[in-house]
C-alpha cells in the first residue's frame, strides 16, 4: 500500500482511491464517422507500458474528485499528479 496525494484533500492511503484507467483518451469527434474497427480500438484497447504510465484515479472515499496519476508500473512509485485538464507532465521513471 502506499500513499497518494490528493490535489484537494492532501495525502491519504491508497485504498480511498480507485484507477479507472489510462489517461488523455481523447474521444472520437465524429463517432459515428469511424468504422466498427475503429470504434473497438477507441472502446477497448489500451496501451500497457513498463514503465511510465499515465491514469486517471477517483478520490471516491474523500472528495470524490477525479485527476491524473504518472505512475511507474514497475515499482507503483508515483511520479506526477495533476488535475483533469492539465497537461500531460513531463517525468523520468
Amino acid at each position: 500500500m502506499f500513499l497518494i496525494d490528493c490535489p484537494w484533500c492532501g495525502p491519504r492511503q491508497q485504498t480511498e482511491f480507485h484507477c479507472q484507467g489510462e489517461a488523455h483518451i481523447a474521444r472520437p469527434k465524429d463517432p459515428d464517422a469511424l468504422s466498427d474497427e475503429e470504434w473497438a480500438n477507441y472502446v477497448f484497447n489500451r496501451t500497457n507500458p513498463k514503465g511510465v504510465h499515465f491514469e486517471r484515479w477517483v478520490h471516491n472515499h474523500g472528495c470524490r474528485r477525479w485527476f491524473n496519476v504518472a505512475r511507474d508500473t514497475v515499482t507503483d512509485r508515483i511520479l506526477a499528479i495533476y488535475r483533469m485538464g492539465e497537461k500531460r507532465p513531463k517525468v523520468k521513471s
